[in-house]
């Protein structure tokens, strides 16, 4: 089933525009702790969204995308620590620019295979980038990592800063709706990419690269632009990741975080638009529940994970949609 089947536009921004209208409205009766776990989850789902550029539309199975997130989460760290620059939305410019770079360069090299040969060559590479994070501690802060004080942190160019009584009350909700915005621009931006003739142009080649050549699709550039927009994007959601943790380890360059955003994007199904976003949010919280809910969490959320892929083989929204349309036929 192609990725791109939905309802019509008219229809689609009445739907986007009541999710939006949710999402806006839910701090006022979630509480504190469940608004920070949804700025995680819309954080995710940025890193998702990003991934299946590659998985869904392009065809190509990452096992790496942990490296992009880490970078643009010490980037951040590095931009606090060393330059002492605490505005957020340098920080984004910083962590965009260092994304594009570490991605264009994986890319180039990665777009060279297909299949199995991509996926291990891209889990390579951020094993290397998570091996020089790990060893150089001296500029990484290795198994320590680097603190980022969201407490110096400031938002619209200074606007907004959280010092004094209540700061992290107010950063929690603040922050959250500085998120869902750069989340519905990130959701925005990906749907025009991938309803675009260049969006059309990396289903064909996943469909049948050899016939997408012949008609004259550059089917190497196209794969590696793609590659380059999917980094930028989990970059991003490792931007907004770091100053809500408060912290940048290894931890996320290592492969299970890559494996993480992989079980999301196929959890939600990664054969719909939205199924990556759901998928995130989904996986973030059964992960923390998961956690707080036993020493052996992660048999817990594996053997969970395991039913929901068996019970749900085109994932949460895949599934949605099928039994949905099954109901209009009848």
């Amino acid at each position: 089933m192609p990725a791109t089947t939905g309802p019509s536009l008219p229809r689609l921004l009445v739907v986007a525009a009541l999710a939006a209208a949710v999402l806006a409205l839910l701090p006022m009766g979630i509480g504190l702790y469940q608004t920070e776990l949804l700025i995680y989850g819309l954080t995710f789902a940025i890193a998702a969204l990003g991934f299946n550029l590659l998985l869904g539309y392009t065809g190509l199975l990452s096992f790496g995308h942990s490296a992009y997130f880490g970078m643009g989460a010490y980037t951040v760290a590095f931009i606090m620590r060393d330059l002492h620059i605490y505005s957020m939305e340098l920080c984004i410019l910083g962590g965009l620019v260092a994304s594009f770079l570490l991605s264009a360069l994986f890319g180039y090299v990665c777009v060279r295979h297909t299949r199995i040969f991509f996926s291990i060559l891209a889990l390579a590479l951020s094993q290397v980038l998570w091996s020089l994070a790990f060893k150089f501690f001296w500029v990484t802060g290795g198994t320590d990592g680097i603190r980022v004080p969201r407490n110096q942190l400031t938002l619209l160019a200074g606007f907004l800063d959280f010092k004094g009584a209540g700061a992290y009350q107010k950063f929690v909700y603040t922050y959250y709706y500085y998120v869902l915005v750069l989340f519905l621009i990130a959701v925005a931006v990906m749907w025009v990419i991938v309803h675009s003739p260049f969006g059309k142009a990396l289903q064909a080649i996943r469909d049948n690269e050899t016939r997408a050549g012949f008609i004259g699709v550059p089917v190497r550039r196209y794969r590696w632009m793609a590659f380059v927009i999917s980094g930028m994007f989990t970059g991003l959601a490792g931007i907004l990741w770091a100053p809500l943790n408060g912290l940048t380890t290894p931890d996320i360059l290592y492969w299970p975080f890559s494996g993480e955003i992989v079980f999301m994007t196929v959890l939600g199904g990664f054969r719909t638009f939205t199924g990556p976003i759901v998928g995130a949010i989904a996986f973030n919280y059964l992960k923390v529940y998961a956690v707080a809910s036993s020493q052996y969490w992660q048999l817990v959320l594996g053997l969970v994970l395991v039913v929901m892929v068996m019970v749900l083989p085109t994932g949460i929204v895949g599934t949605i949609a099928h039994l949905l349309g099954k109901l209009r036929r009848r």
